[in-house]
Formats: C-alpha cells, structure tokens, sequence
C-alpha cells in the first residue's frame, strides 16, 4: 500500500510517499481502507519528535473509510461498515489496522470527509466544553484560533451551553469566520493586547475559561485573562511548548485552575467515545455543527498540507484523499 513513511523525525521533507507494508489484523482489530485522513498539529509533532514514537512511523490519526476486514472476537463493528475514527496512529495511508473498540460508524447524513474532519477536533471540542471545563449559562470562555478548526467547534459547542465566547484570530477574515461560528466578541490579537481587550470586555473580571491551542506565544496573557478561580486550559502546542509553570503564579493570579489534557483520556471507554463521536456526528448530520474544510489534498501531497497548516494561515479542516 501506499504511505507517508517517516524515518528520521525532523522538517516537513521527512515525509516520505512510499510503499509500506500492507498491515496485518490482529484479534479485536479491524482493517479499513481510508477514504480520508485528518491532518492535525499532532501529525506535526510526532513527525518532528516533540512526541515519541518508534520509527519508521506512518503519521496520522484521525480518518473514516470502510472496514475490509476482522480479526478474532470483533463485535462493534462489520466488513463492509462505513466507520470514523480519531487516536490510533498511521492514518496517512490506503489502509489502517485499528481496534474495534475505538471504530465509529458513521450516520447516513454525514459525508466521508466530514466524519474525518469532525472526530479529533470534533471530540476535542466536545469534552473541553462538556467535560474539562463544562460551560454553563452565562458563563464566558475565551477560544484562541478560533478560526481553525478545533476553535469553531469550540465557539458553536460554547454557544450551545449558553456560554458567552470571545474569540482572538489574526486576520479581519479570520474574524469573520469566527463570527459566523457564533462568537459574540473577535479580537485580533496583532492589533491589540487579547488580555487586556478581554478584561475590558468583561468589565474587569475576566473570563471564566481560556481554551488555549497555541501554547508558548498566549500562555502568559491567557492567565491574565482570568478571572479569579478561574481556569487555564492549554491543549495545544502550535506555537510551541509552554514553559514550565511555578505553582505560586496560579496562587498570585487568583487561585487559578490549570490543566493538560489530551483526547485520549476523553475517550478510553467505548461507552464515553460513543457518547462524543454519537454528539458530534448527529449534529453534523442534522446541522446543528457546522464544518468546514479549508483544502483537501491528496496523499501524496502530506508534506505541503502539514506546511500550510503550521502557516497559521488556513481556515477550518486539511484533509488528505487517500
């Protein structure tokens, strides 16, 4: 089968379009043949190595296509089953072997691409809004990068719990789409201090909540933007790691929350995934979520969607057509 092999973790041109050795089902496994893979930051990350992992690796982890075949003791799903996944690496490929388990079938009103553009960031959405942070009526959060596409799942999931949400992009354009998501307040945060904006927004208080996936560049600002007993919630690295964190800050800035969390922890249980990929696949499906894709690329093409992803320049969802 074809792949995105990397072999030495490094820049984009690590990734190499190559043959790969078509995987083997094990029990409680399934192989899919993709249809589409999601690109994502953390697609960046293990390439690069700021994440571990054994090389060679096929990156990726997020896709939908069709189950081809079972190994022992599958009861989830069935060989022919349009499916959607997020997690197990190695989607950047023409087939994946993933456990049963963490499979989605995908409802009728949902489209191949857009089941594979709404499980990572869909789900990431899903349990910082429902679940890390669970916004209530009335409360405010702040959403960075609320032009991607984690951060307009974010804005319409935060405006479905009757949350207030302001919203920082980089561009008037970008503004504009996190308005359509719903924001109630857009901040270009190249134009003027997002802490400081965003304390004159709440009369001084600030918010409730910073959903933060840029990391080293807004960390700072984002706990300045809080509001006492407030809480920090970094799940992303786009700028960069954040530096280590004294304890005594989150004491000095008003008793502060701060937590690190990952997808994975989100969704251990089939009982919990079947609950946030059921949400977010039926509100694509009945319009209540809205996605959308920035650029599909094919498979040969990884290194430039990764590029264009790191650019901060695009607007919504990369994929790859396998």
């Amino acid at each position: 089968m074809k792949a995105i092999v990397v072999h030495e973790c490094g820049g984009p041109e690590q990734m190499r379009f190559e043959e790969a050795p078509m995987p083997s089902v094990g029990t409680g496994q399934a192989r899919v043949k993709l249809s589409y893979s999601g690109v994502n930051f953390i697609d960046i990350y293990f390439r690069m190595g700021l994440y571990k992992a054994d090389l060679p690796m096929i990156v990726g982890q997020e896709a939908c296509g069709v189950v081809e075949s079972l190994g022992e003791g599958v009861t989830e799903v069935a060989v022919g089953d349009r499916v959607a996944y997020a997690g197990p690496r190695g989607s950047y490929a023409e087939y994946a072997v993933v456990p049963a388990w963490q499979l989605v079938k995908v409802p009728a009103g949902v489209t191949d691409a857009l089941a594979a553009a709404a499980m990572l960031q869909g789900m990431t959405a899903h349990y910082l809004t429902h679940s890390t942070f669970p916004l209530q009526q009335g409360q405010t959060c702040l959403v960075h990068a609320a032009a991607g596409g984690a951060g307009q799942c974010i804005v319409q999931m935060a405006k479905r719990r009757g949350a207030r949400v302001i919203a920082t992009v980089g561009t008037e354009a970008k503004a504009e789409l996190a308005r359509e998501a719903g924001a109630d307040e857009v901040i270009l945060y190249d134009q003027v201090d997002f802490a400081a904006e965003t304390r004159r927004l709440t009369e001084g208080k600030g918010v409730d909540v910073v959903y933060d996936s840029v990391g080293a560049s807004t960390f700072v600002k984002s706990i300045d933007s809080l509001k006492p007993r407030g809480m920090m919630v970094s799940f992303g690295n786009a700028s960069g790691p954040v530096a280590a964190v004294e304890p005594l800050l989150l004491s000095a800035k008003g008793s502060l929350f701060l937590t690190r969390p990952t997808l994975a922890h989100h969704v251990a249980t089939r009982e919990e995934l079947l609950w946030r990929a059921g949400d977010v696949l039926s509100w694509i499906a009945n319009g209540d979520l809205r996605l959308r894709v920035h650029k599909t690329y094919a498979l040969s093409e990884a290194r430039e969607a990764q590029e264009d992803l790191a650019s901060r320049k695009t607007t919504g969802k990369l994929l790859l057509a396998v």
